[in-house]
């Protein structure tokens, strides 16, 4: 018996639908139109590829060893940032979530603001703050801590409202029906329905901090992208492979545990 099935769109007559094309035509037309403004050539992206492959070349050497306790000494600072970073974000992006949630929001007045100062929060890049922090508290992990949780704050009180909003309703009608208040109906009927997706968001914000935090040195705001930079700037690839490595390590490791994590708890 052949279970093979052939390929075909899944309608009647096996073709993609007249919208479909439409819509692929439309899209496909304005990415053609928007490349220029890109400089999107293919011929110029072929012809980089022997300097790609130059500059390649001159990092795949052998690792500066005397480097290695600087290098972990900066890789743990840069941890050490991103951990603290979405702590304090966790813990204030919490309540702003029941409060940008249209479901658990007192008034609408109160949905609209927070939802507006989330977007604030999140419209300008970690760099952006960290040298707005930067020339406030001075050079150092500090100002890193600061716009690291300044942005997240605004990401993960988006992403918590949208847990909040899509929950299941019933669970909520039966906390309430037993009298509950409006802390505990959010406490034992919101909080449980949206834990997973908090869980998963939280996560990946984590991975997306530790990337962020790498690259925070560049406005001396610590961590260990100041010397990724310097190291570019100086032609010190020998420490351009340590530090990328460094950092491959830790995301790699932070992702096993992650979906460890995830595994246990969702």
């Amino acid at each position: 018996m052949n279970n093979s099935l052939p390929l075909c769109w899944p309608t009647r007559n096996g073709l993609p639908s007249f919208a479909v094309v439409i819509s692929f035509v439309v899209v496909s037309s304005l990415l053609a139109w928007a490349a220029p403004i890109a400089e999107i050539d293919p011929l110029r992206l072929v012809a980089s590829i022997p300097r790609l492959l130059s500059f390649l070349g001159n990092i795949l050497v052998m690792p500066d060893v005397e480097y290695l306790p600087e290098l972990l000494r900066k890789m743990l600072e840069t941890i050490e940032m991103t951990l603290l970073a979405t702590s304090i974000a966790l813990v204030i992006s919490l309540p702003l979530g029941f409060l940008a949630a249209k479901n658990t929001s007192p008034h609408p007045v109160v949905f609209h603001v927070t939802r507006s100062l989330l977007s604030f929060m999140r419209a300008l890049p970690e760099l952006v703050w960290a040298l707005v922090f930067v020339s406030a508290v001075g050079l150092g992990p500090l100002p890193g801590v600061m716009a690291l949780s300044f942005v997240t704050v605004g990401f993960m009180g988006k992403f918590f409202a949208e847990s909040i909003e899509v929950v299941d309703a019933k669970p909520i009608e039966g906390v309430e029906a037993h009298g509950a208040g409006w802390l505990q109906v959010r406490t034992y009927a919101y909080l449980p329905q949206a834990m997973p997706d908090f869980i998963g968001s939280t996560l990946y914000i984590l991975d997306h901090n530790l990337r962020a935090a790498a690259i925070l040195g560049l406005v001396g705001a610590g961590g260990v992208g100041y010397d990724m930079v310097m190291a570019m700037r100086l032609f010190d690839y020998d420490r351009i492979l340590g530090i990328a490595l460094g950092i491959y390590l830790i995301v790699a490791l932070l992702d096993r545990l992650s979906g460890h994590f995830r595994a246990r708890v969702i």
